[in-house]
């Protein structure tokens, strides 16, 4: 085990550990393992159901329902583009493509140089205000295409 193998596991056991106390622990576990890490590393999930008793299915089913827990490391800003009906209707799916088009990926992918995630989300709130994206935690309303490229180029994409 090297080093840094070993300083994260440590990391995600006093994680753990200083949310066991709580009722209903695995969603601050959760929340707190993807602030530190940015992500939930698999290296996490064996610890948390062993702590919880539960199974892996069981945190499957919870990683997999909440669109904002991510399995894989992202990028140094995440982009979210609204893919709801409202935003859809006033051109959030050819505002994704473009953006897609631009950066040469897919959703829930990162930039080469790390840049850059882009994901889908589903009802920001902001129907009235479609399309609508989430850059990192600032949720912006009225996003057009020059807007949204000088965004990704201002992230560095």
């Amino acid at each position: 085990m090297t080093i840094a193998t070993k300083q994260k596991t440590d990391e995600i056991s006093s994680i753990i550990s200083h949310h066991l106390h709580l009722e209903g622990p695995l969603l601050p576990i959760l929340h707190a393992l993807q602030d530190a890490f940015g992500y939930i590393p698999a290296s996490a999930e064996s610890p948390i159901t062993d702590a919880l008793n539960i199974t892996k299915a069981e945190l499957h089913g919870v990683l997999s329902f909440y669109h904002d827990f991510t399995r894989r490391p992202v990028g140094a800003h995440v982009i979210k583009i609204c893919q709801a009906e409202a935003c859809q209707a006033v051109g959030a799916k050819a505002l994704a493509q473009s953006a897609l088009e631009r950066l040469g990926k897919g959703w829930n992918e990162t930039t080469d140089n790390g840049a850059v995630t882009i994901a889908p989300v589903y009802c920001l709130g902001m129907c009235a205000c479609g399309p609508a994206v989430i850059v990192d935690d600032t949720v912006i309303g009225r996003m057009n295409e020059t807007r949204l490229h000088k965004l990704l180029e201002e992230a560095g994409a």
